[in-house]
């Protein structure tokens, strides 16, 4: 009998070791220990006439900042603003998510909004995915994709944020369940090096910056759990549901079962008209966002998505959802992939 405590605590400590090297080989202990986090700084943005703009053009026109953080009527066909809330946070009116997501108030009130942010605050919680209190911000905050803005592009959009309309709104809380909640803390990645100005080399190369910045890949590749399924980049399938309806990102990729019968002429009517020919595209596609961008970026946009691989992926809005075996998602013709 007087083994069985020896071997209990031989039985317990094998078991927390174990476990401890199943957690080391798999997500690791970032979801307990918090997020990667750099120090910040004392940078300050020096505002000026032309970072005031380049900030303003990216924001209201690619970045899709004011789309998530302003509410809007996304019921309508052009998602108009609600007055007075430009900029000032928002409840995504998002079916079916266990929880809460709230785009906070970016304006510079001092007391609701980011007026007490310092800047590198403001460019970490961009660019690297960590709030201004150290916390991980949710995936649904695309600093992935921001991470690749260039340092005078971040500058230029934080001097624009600064300009805005200080609007005092309280938005409720963004309540992400558990696990998520924890496993969020494993993707910020700080930026400690310089980030250059983009390639623009080439009218494809410019495109690719455009449409990373953009967050284009982050509806119309299908994701599993926040993961993106390999092999289906951009090859849309994704299901939104909300006030728009039940709609599903397209596939974007010059394959058969995507865009190959669009050409440059169509995709700028596209994205001025929020209209393929007579077909519709709903709200939650912010085309009424990217109608603000100038014709030489809308082209190079499409000439950087005629370089994609091409995705066979059937998927179809006017269709009855189904499961697809492809991307594992419910969405029109799923059970035609």
């Amino acid at each position: 009998m007087r083994r069985i405590p020896k071997i209990l605590g031989v039985v317990s400590v094998s078991v927390i070791i174990l476990l401890a090297l199943a957690i080391s080989a798999t997500i690791g202990w970032r979801p307990f220990i918090g997020p990667r986090a750099r120090q910040l700084t004392d940078r300050k943005f020096e505002s000026t006439p032309a970072r005031l703009e380049r900030g303003q053009y990216l924001v209201e026109n690619l970045t899709g900042c004011l789309d998530c953080h302003s509410e809007r009527d996304r019921a309508k066909h052009e998602a108009p603003l609600l007055s007075g809330t430009l900029g000032a946070g928002a409840v995504m009116p998002i079916i079916g998510f266990r929880g809460q997501i709230a785009p906070p108030n970016i304006t510079p009130d001092q007391e609701t909004g980011v007026g007490s942010w310092t800047d590198d605050q403001l460019a970490r919680a961009i660019r690297e995915g960590i709030s201004h209190n150290g916390q991980a911000l949710f995936y649904l905050m695309p600093y992935e994709s921001y991470s690749h803005l260039s340092d005078e592009d971040l500058a230029s959009v934080v001097v624009y944020l600064r300009s805005l309309k200080p609007v005092h709104h309280v938005v409720p809380s963004t309540q992400i369940p558990f696990p998520i909640n924890y496993l969020i803390r494993i993707a910020p990645q700080p930026i400690i090096s310089p980030v250059p100005p983009p390639d623009v080399s080439t009218a494809a190369k410019r495109g690719q910056y455009l449409v990373t910045i953009g967050v284009c890949d982050g509806c119309h590749t299908p994701r599993k759990k926040g993961i993106a399924v390999p092999g289906l980049e951009f090859g849309g399938g994704t299901s939104f549901k909300g006030p728009w309806g039940d709609v599903a990102s397209a596939n974007i990729t010059p394959d058969a079962t995507g865009m190959s019968y669009y050409d440059e002429t169509l995709f700028l009517q596209a994205m001025r008209t929020g209209y393929v020919k007579a077909r519709e595209l709903k709200s939650i596609m912010p085309w009424w966002c990217y109608r603000g961008l100038s014709d030489g970026d809308l082209k190079d946009i499409f000439s950087y998505l005629r370089t994609l691989k091409p995705v066979k992926h059937r998927v179809d809005n006017t269709e009855v959802t189904t499961q697809c075996r492809l991307c594992g998602l419910r969405h029109g013709l799923g059970n035609q992939n």
